[in-house]
């Protein structure tokens, strides 16, 4: 297991390639369930593909942080994302906070 914790500057190419194979494979995940629950037979049928979609990539990510790049997933990809993705929600929060009194103001 690896001391690095997601905010030290020691994130590399892998890592965002990981990162962004990831939140693909969570994002199949999440509008695959929604669409295999709320839509009708044929769009049903494509929430069940990408659920299977999700989980392919979920695995191939997991492959490659194991056996390819040497990475821990959890340390080192997972929580990194999560830790810039808290940061870049508060960002657009305050981002729109201040847009939202600007035209409010006029």
């Amino acid at each position: 297991m690896s001391d690095v914790l997601p905010w030290y500057p020691t994130w590399n190419l892998d890592i965002f390639l990981l990162t962004i194979i990831g939140i693909i494979a969570l994002s199949l995940l999440i509008f695959g369930i929604l669409t295999a629950y709320f839509g009708k037979s044929k769009t049903r049928a494509v929430g069940g593909g990408m659920i299977v979609g999700a989980l392919i990539i979920g695995f191939i990510t997991y492959y490659l942080s194991d056996y390819v790049f040497k990475l821990s997933l959890v340390n080192e990809v997972i929580l990194g994302a999560l830790f810039y993705l808290i940061a870049a929600i508060i960002g657009v929060v305050i981002g729109l906070l201040i847009f939202l009194a600007a035209i409010m103001k006029t």
